[in-house]
């Protein structure tokens, strides 16, 4: 066999559709010859992309392509690569179609929570419903939760940083119910909301109707930090719950 026939029986011998005698001998072949199983390589490389990449309908494009090659007299091996060429870019586009999509849709969420957050502290502070429980102790405001959440939020003193524990609440955050503890800085109000999360995402901070708001993953564990302090302050009260 010479590198001609090799190159023209190539995707037969990947898909297993040659006799053993045929497989022998391109076998040989390739054994001697680094340039027909550098192709080998290159032809079960992007066949192994081609497998991995999600299912997307054929553009109108590869649908014409294709079409045009059956009703030539004869597949050329170049005419083959070139529509699976199109099909790779196709299923590739469509991957980063998805990626886009995902990423617009977790920040639609991230945005409707971050409103949900500051609608909360305002409803708490305009409606006098502040606390369900008031006290200074983490070991007072912790066990108030026990049997009202499926989970058990985490209760931090900050005090010695200047950001003093003053009490907690139940509240409801982007359709669930979810711990608000609350926490002082001279005369601002801070409402800390808490609730699982598995999704680790990087710490965020925004403005919203004049209210600063902090977001972070910690444990399992999302936290959204509202209040009508400065950003610098509010970051230096996140750093100290992070810890």
């Amino acid at each position: 066999m010479n590198c001609l026939e090799i190159e023209r029986q190539l995707d037969a011998y990947i898909d297993g559709e040659l006799a053993p005698a045929e497989s022998a001998a391109l076998r040989e072949h390739l054994a001697g010859c680094a340039t027909c199983s550098r192709r080998l390589a290159e032809r079960q490389s992007l066949g192994q992309l081609v497998r991995q990449a999600p299912y997307y309908p054929a553009p109108d494009r590869l649908r014409m392509a294709v079409q045009a090659t059956r009703n030539s007299r004869r597949l050329t091996p170049t005419m083959l690569a070139w529509a699976a060429s199109m099909l790779l870019a196709a299923s590739i586009g469509g991957v980063m179609m998805a990626g886009t999509r995902r990423a617009r849709t977790a920040a639609e969420s991230s945005a409707s929570i971050a409103n949900d957050v500051v609608a909360g502290h305002v409803r708490a502070l305009m409606g006098d419903h502040l606390f369900d429980v008031r006290s200074t102790d983490q070991h007072t405001v912790k066990p108030w939760f026990l049997g009202k959440l499926d989970f058990s939020p985490p209760v931090t003193d900050t005090a010695p940083m200047g950001f003093p524990l003053i009490g907690g609440r139940l509240d409801y955050i982007g359709g669930r119910p979810v711990a608000a503890l609350v926490y002082q800085r001279r005369q601002h109000t801070i409402n800390v909301f808490v609730w699982p999360d598995t999704q680790p995402a990087p710490p965020e901070a925004e403005s919203q109707r004049g209210f600063q708001v902090q977001h972070w993953t910690r444990g399992q564990m999302t936290f959204w930090a509202v209040s009508d302090l400065n950003q610098a302050e509010l970051g230096e009260f996140a750093r100290a719950l992070q810890q």
